[in-house]
């Protein structure tokens, strides 16, 4: 489970697996467009036939996009051409070192983001966002976006039922019911993907990081990572760096 501060979307090309959007789980395969709003958890699983692309919105022009998570399955073969002229022209230009290719290219995402609101409207009634109507899927949703807002404090899934009105055994069943996992899997999921990337991408003391993340102690917060991950934070650190500076050095 992770978020990003800007919209992304996802397109993919080739292969299938499974993505979780606060805390809906549904499949996805070729010719696959899915929009997460900023600060929506989500993650998904990829085996080695999978392949996509993903594209970074910036803030600036999230306005022009949904305000929920949808997924959609463009079926008809001249959306897909469509889709992949949009795409072509728009990575052209980024690629370019033109002094306009950078206003050429918001005016591609323009027209990507009309593309989408059509397709939207195309869509059959089956989408992620009329399922995610059902008062499990909207209760885990809810969930979810309390977890993304607080998960660096040292919040279980009972001070997090509790806001939402709920027991923590109905907040459970219902996250067990939209994407398989449990509420407690959920939380802990968001907190050690955030563990990784403060270890990879920062030089902050594991202790700092652990202060961070809410944990009581330094200890604690190597136990933790180390039942997800089978290594001690440090010894996580140790090889994300030298595994950078091999791809350097090749």
């Amino acid at each position: 489970m992770r978020s990003h501060a800007t919209p992304r979307l996802l397109f993919i090309t080739k292969g299938q697996g499974r993505i979780t959007i606060a805390g809906l789980t549904s499949g996805y395969g070729p010719n696959n467009l899915i929009f997460i709003p900023a600060h929506t958890m989500y993650g998904f699983d990829v085996g080695p036939t999978v392949f996509g692309q993903m594209l970074t919105i910036p803030a600036a022009m999230a306005a022009e996009w949904p305000d929920e998570a949808t997924h959609l399955r463009l079926r008809d073969v001249a959306v897909q051409k469509e889709l992949l002229s949009i795409i072509e022209h728009l990575e052209k230009e980024l690629k370019s070192s033109g002094q306009t290719h950078s206003r050429a290219a918001h005016y591609h995402l323009g027209l990507f983001a009309v593309f989408f609101e059509r397709q939207i409207e195309n869509a059959p009634a089956d989408t992620q966002r009329s399922r995610a109507r059902t008062s499990a899927a909207r209760l885990v949703a809810a969930f979810t976006d309390l977890i993304e807002r607080g998960y660096r404090s040292d919040h279980g899934v009972a001070e997090y039922a509790h806001a939402l009105g709920v027991t923590p055994t109905h907040l459970t069943r219902c996250c067990n019911q939209t994407c398989g996992k449990s509420a407690l899997a959920i939380l802990r999921d968001r907190v050690h993907y955030e563990a990784c990337m403060l270890l990879r991408e920062t030089r902050t003391p594991v202790n700092e990081i652990a202060t961070q993340l809410g944990f009581h102690s330094a200890a604690y917060f190597t136990r933790s990572f180390a039942s997800q991950t089978g290594t001690t934070p440090s010894s996580f650190r140790k090889f994300g760096a030298a595994s950078q500076q091999s791809s350097r050095v090749n």
